[in-house]
């Protein structure tokens, strides 16, 4: 952490609850504390003049970047190498925490037409995981221990060729013009009969009845419109406007100009924000929805 940071809070990207999004601040010394991403909240801010790694967060406890590391603009996850490997060392996703005793859930992620991913996240954060990951609707299949999950995880990818992410850039787009809820619903419910009928499921694995949820009042779909730009922050620019919507990192805004704006929230981790004063226009570069780049970055 450098010296100036010491004394201010610096962003550590959006979070969600069952309660809605909100932004995370660290503080060295006075902790945690969060901001909602409330519709229709105004947002305005600038970027200051450095991104700096967050360290590694495992549960309620926070460890800084030993080094104070700088995070390039463009990268998604504001870590260092060094804390993205230890954050990796010990991680049911990158599977090197096998020894986790709680049970998961196995579900189907409806993000668009032809963009149903299955994945597993902890029961007992209650969904949350979806509403990270702007899944539109979803249905649970089966809670088991988390061998027996990441087990029918594999299974459904080979059997089904039910994949486990999309480019983001395509869950942008869907959501832009989404079928009805009962649409999105015959379509999971299709894959969730298919996928109970299937050999090979661990028998720890308890299947669920099929249940949709959809997240359009969560996301205040009826709010987000076609996109005019997506934002790209870099040092010392400045974001002004209206929140519209959120879905996962998500921020849908309407400019000061009244263009209709994507702001990442995950690149907002990192940064020591600074409030703008009244009358502040927007002047970080924005680009065309379409040149969302499809590197590994561009999957979630």
């Amino acid at each position: 952490m450098t010296e100036p940071d010491r004394n201010h809070w610096v962003c550590a990207g959006p979070r969600w609850t069952r309660s809605g999004p909100a932004l995370v601040w660290r503080h060295p010394v006075r902790g945690e504390r969060v901001s909602p991403l409330d519709g229709d909240r105004p947002l305005a801010f600038t970027t200051g003049s450095r991104r700096g790694c967050v360290g590694v967060r495992r549960g309620a406890r926070h460890t800084p970047c030993p080094t104070g590391a700088e995070v390039g603009d463009a990268a998604v996850s504001a870590q260092c190498p060094e804390c993205a490997r230890l954050d990796r060392s010990y991680s049911v996703a990158a599977d090197t925490r096998t020894d986790d005793p709680r049970p998961y859930d196995v579900y189907l992620a409806w993000f668009g037409p032809e963009l149903i991913k299955v994945g597993i996240t902890a029961a007992e954060r209650e969904g949350v995981r979806l509403l990270e990951q702007a899944a539109l609707s979803y249905a649970l299949l089966g809670r088991g221990p988390l061998m027996a999950a990441r087990r029918a995880e594999a299974v459904l990818g080979t059997a089904l060729g039910v994949p486990d992410r999309f480019p983001y850039a395509a869950k942008r787009a869907a959501r832009e013009t989404p079928p009805p809820p009962e649409e999105r619903a015959a379509q999971l419910a299709g894959l969730h009969g298919r996928a109970r009928a299937l050999p090979g499921l661990p028998e720890s694995l308890t299947i669920a009845e099929f249940a949709p949820v959809h997240h359009d009042s969560a996301f205040r779909l009826d709010r987000v419109r076609p996109l005019d730009g997506v934002l790209r922050l870099t040092a010392d620019r400045a974001v002004a406007g209206r929140i519209d919507a959120v879905a996962g990192p998500d921020v849908h805004l309407t400019a000061t100009d009244g263009r209709a704006l994507l702001l990442d929230a995950r690149h907002l981790a990192g940064r020591r924000l600074a409030a703008a004063p009244p009358g502040t226009v927007t002047t970080a570069p924005v680009t065309a929805p379409e040149r969302e780049p499809e590197g590994p970055d561009a999957l979630f």
